[in-house]
């Protein structure tokens, strides 16, 4: 399954489909396709970002396609998720799951909470 790229902006969680690069020796803000991988100096954005960008003024706006739309998602993508889904019906396989191990001789659970546990030896 791809993995999904986040929009760039602060608190959006949407996928992105666009890539922001800027070009600072033209002043010029270069607004393109999805990039095939994320790079340091380049911003990924969702559709609606994309749409709003605006460039500080005396900068120009470069969009390389007029519309940037999310893709559907590919059969691959789908099957991925399916079969995701039934491993975690399952349960995981067996090989990933440790047998639980036994406390040792004369040491009693007192007290739980979350996933921590007090144990105390019997001599105490």
């Amino acid at each position: 399954m791809r993995s999904v790229r986040q929009c760039s902006r602060t608190a959006c969680t949407q996928a992105a489909v666009a890539t922001l690069t800027y070009v600072y020796a033209d002043s010029t803000a270069v607004l393109g396709p999805l990039a095939q991988r994320a790079e340091p100096h380049s911003y990924d954005l969702c559709s609606v970002h994309a749409g709003r960008l605006t460039a500080p003024r005396g900068w120009e706006v470069v969009r390389l396609q007029p519309e940037f739309v999310a893709p559907p998602p590919s059969k691959d993508d789908l099957s991925a998720l399916a079969e995701a889904v039934r491993e975690a019906g399952r349960g995981g396989r067996a090989a990933d799951v440790a047998a639980p191990v036994p406390e040792p001789e004369g040491v009693t659970e007192t007290a739980r909470r979350g996933h921590l546990r007090v144990l105390r030896a019997e001599s105490d």
